[in-house]
């Protein structure tokens, strides 16, 4: 479906209406958004949606032909998933940058109550996928890390012991790999939420926690 027909369905199923009490966080990897949607609605008393933990189920929601870069993804071995393959290949062809699996986002949350909000948060929610879903404008953001806050992500990450590069043949290789496509996929964010003028918060290491948590909540308006 292009993007004017997908805008079209959305207004066509009155799907912005309702979902009118939904707060998006989108973003690149390692910018805080699973942090700062806890902290809003442990603030707010909101529901909480975190499309990570979403991942394995939905993955078990969808057939080949619906998703045909995830089922491609899922048969291919750690190597090859981020080892054999450049950074570029790895941006293309990754099956939640592409969009596969959105709608199941969507039907998760039309299934919950409208009270109280919910405020959902992740990498999945590629911002021409969100937009036609926004009755208020207002209702999302997207944080983009910085070079630095995204490297010291990773190295926390890393000393912590996460992640799942250690079951590679060549960890390095794959954590390079894995930070270039993500440095890549922050740049794509940037220029489509500029192109499709939403709103976006820069996140680096001079930010605390409660900047970032105030910055968003201004963004909300709440």
């Amino acid at each position: 479906m292009q993007p004017g027909q997908y805008e079209e369905a959305a207004d066509a199923t009155g799907l912005p209406a309702r979902l009118r009490h939904v707060f998006w966080i989108g973003g690149g990897s390692g910018a805080g958004k699973s942090t700062i949607a806890r902290r809003l609605a442990d603030r707010y008393g909101w529901r909480l949606y975190a499309t990570d933990d979403m991942m394995r189920d939905h993955a078990g929601r969808t057939t080949p032909e619906e998703a045909p870069f995830l089922h491609e993804f899922i048969a291919m071995d750690m190597d090859e998933r981020w080892v054999n393959r450049p950074p570029e290949v790895m941006l293309e062809t990754f099956h939640w940058f592409r969009g596969e699996g959105f709608g199941l986002i969507v039907e998760d949350l039309l299934r919950m109550p409208r009270e109280p909000c919910v405020v959902v948060e992740g990498f999945r929610l590629l911002p021409h996928l969100v937009k036609p879903l926004l009755a208020a404008p207002e209702h999302a953001v997207w944080l983009l890390p910085a070079p630095d806050f995204r490297q010291a992500a990773i190295r926390s990450r890393s000393v912590s012991g996460e992640g799942f590069v250690s079951k590679t043949s060549d960890p390095a290789r794959a954590d390079r790999n894995m930070a270039e496509r993500d440095r890549m996929f922050t740049t794509c964010l940037e220029e489509e939420t500029q192109r499709l003028q939403l709103r976006t918060i820069q996140v680096d290491t001079t930010m605390t926690e409660d900047d970032l948590a105030e910055q968003v909540t201004t963004a909300f308006r709440l």
